[in-house]
């Protein structure tokens, strides 16, 4: 068995060869993507597959970048391996999703996460919100947020929850810390400011304030700033993504507030949503909703949702679902 377990490490066909402890000769192997054929940080996986005997390759799913797509496959075949693909394909396509979004538009694949109570409220009237979920549901959120490249917050969270944003298990690689925050208002005695210069807690404030005195504030505790246009008076947040990219950050995990929850939504940068669902009410014309803003005018406009998932999480349910935008949408 093996995985891809880092960026610029051995593939997963490399590293379940290499933990093989028989003889691979005359062997199958099960993979979920399509074995690799070039040379990038590692050399070709069909490479050491056919080196290694193995007789047969069962592939969930091809390539997803148009260039490889079908390729790796031929060159197994070209070689006397038989070859199946579209094993259990939608399932493996849900595995490769990070790595497919990114691969195809060198974006990062954005999942929206939040936590309600069956009345749809992330917080009371008051704003209080801890704790909404069970001890459970919050142990799976700190599992999630290291399997993300960055967590992504708007400057209101920081304000009123002054959270750290990082995973709190044990050993675990913290996500990039990203704060949306189009004024330049993050608190400078925020957690989140002053542990930016740590080197576990990378930290990036997108800002469309043009104010050098007021960033060097920031940059002078150890955040980096990136500067973004105005899109409808926040942060442009396709432009971020593009900027997110270009780092070779593949993955954001968006735990914002209901504003940057709706802007996101709106531009069209979200994927994936996970909603954590705890049984309880908190009622209230004034309490906080997921998703704010301005909202559609029609119930013909909503957001559409498929694919989704249910998982009973200790007290809670965890609903997971991937976003469809009309073609006439921005995404």
């Amino acid at each position: 068995r093996g995985y891809h377990e880092r960026y610029g490490g051995l593939h997963a066909e490399r590293n379940a060869l290499k933990n093989c402890r028989a003889e691979a000769l005359g062997a199958e192997m099960y993979v979920t993507l399509e074995p690799c054929c070039h040379y990038g940080k590692t050399p070709p996986c069909t490479e050491a597959i056919i080196n290694s005997g193995i007789t047969r390759v069962v592939i969930g799913t091809l390539d997803p970048n148009p260039q490889m797509s079908g390729k790796g496959a031929a060159i197994l075949q070209r070689n006397n391996i038989r070859v199946e693909t579209g094993v259990l394909e939608q399932d493996c396509k849900a595995l490769i999703r990070t790595f497919a979004k990114f691969i195809t538009t060198g974006k990062p694949y954005v999942m929206m996460k939040y936590a309600m109570t069956m009345d749809g409220k992330i917080a009371t009237y008051t704003k209080q919100s801890k704790w909404i979920t069970g001890e459970k549901a919050r142990y799976l959120v700190q599992e999630t947020r290291q399997q993300y490249s960055a967590i992504m917050a708007g400057v209101n969270t920081i304000i009123q929850d002054d959270p750290l944003l990082t995973c709190r298990l044990e050993n675990a690689v913290n996500p990039v810390r990203i704060i949306c925050d189009t004024h330049l208002r993050t608190p400078l005695d925020s957690r989140i400011v002053q542990s930016a210069s740590a080197h576990s807690a990378e930290t990036i404030i997108a800002t469309c304030c043009i104010e050098e005195n007021k960033k060097m504030q920031y940059q002078s505790k150890g955040c980096r700033i990136i500067e973004t246009s105005r899109k409808e008076g926040h942060v442009n947040l396709s432009e971020l993504m593009e900027i997110l990219g270009e780092m070779n950050l593949d993955s954001v995990l968006l735990e914002g507030g209901s504003i940057l929850n709706w802007s996101a939504l709106h531009q069209g940068i979200v994927d994936g949503i996970q909603a954590y669902i705890a049984p309880k009410i908190f009622g209230g014309s004034l309490a906080v909703s997921p998703v704010g803003g301005m909202g559609v005018a029609l119930p013909d406009e909503a957001f559409q949702l498929t694919d989704t998932r249910f998982l009973p999480v200790g007290d809670d349910f965890l609903m997971e679902s991937e976003v469809v935008y009309p073609c006439l949408q921005e995404s």
